[in-house]
């Protein structure tokens, strides 16, 4: 009777398991086949996707084409996380950043952002000077830091929708922006959209 009521509850939950819709990607979205390891959250190959279509559609606009030639200054702007999850941006920004840098049209600057110099070692060895135990020709002197010329800032945003009873579409988008500073004017934006469906009883965080 134990094996019976055994075999009876493996099956039970084998069905159960077989009925559970797989999380897949909507339009496009990578990989081509099926991924075992994809989840409704936000992963490494979501960030690499849109960090690929943000430069890629920034590159074609011609926002970095510096009359002249030479390479603009940007700063990073604020990234703001609208979604459920607990998530680090750096994790698009810097991929965003080191295609932008390999592309030769940009440098960034790491003392200034939104949060304040990404580096702070920037301002730590300007304070050396005049102290007498450093060689004072090979301390940062007054007026070498370049200031940006542009501010690159985004948010992700995440939308919930349920189809019926099993399946529910998350949609993730990521938008950035690049704004001139000086005349606080957006040079260039773009959206990258991330759909997923999967299971209702996915839990997004």
């Amino acid at each position: 009777m134990k094996n019976i009521v055994k075999i009876s509850t493996l099956l039970a939950a084998l069905l159960f398991a077989g009925c559970t819709p797989k999380t897949q990607y909507i339009d496009g979205g990578i990989p081509a086949g099926e991924n075992e390891y994809m989840s409704m959250g936000i992963d490494s190959a979501d960030f690499e996707k849109a960090a690929t279509d943000a430069v890629t559609s920034l590159l074609r606009s011609g926002a970095l084409n510096r009359p002249g030639g030479g390479r603009y200054v940007i700063a990073m702007g604020s990234m703001v996380n609208d979604t459920t999850q607990l998530i680090d941006t750096d994790l698009l920004t810097k991929k965003i950043r080191i295609e932008l840098l390999n592309s030769g049209k940009a440098v960034v600057t790491t003392a200034v952002s939104s949060n304040g110099a990404e580096d702070d070692m920037t301002f730590i060895a300007r304070d050396l000077r005049e102290n007498d135990e450093f060689k004072q020709d090979t301390v940062a002197k007054k007026g070498t830091l370049y200031a940006p010329d542009m501010s690159l800032s985004g948010k992700i945003i995440q939308r919930n929708a349920g189809i019926d009873k099993k399946r529910q579409i998350v949609d993730y988008y990521f938008q950035l922006t690049l704004t001139d500073i000086k005349s606080g004017l957006a040079f260039w934006e773009n959206e990258s959209k991330i759909s997923k469906i999967g299971s209702n009883k996915s839990v997004i965080w």
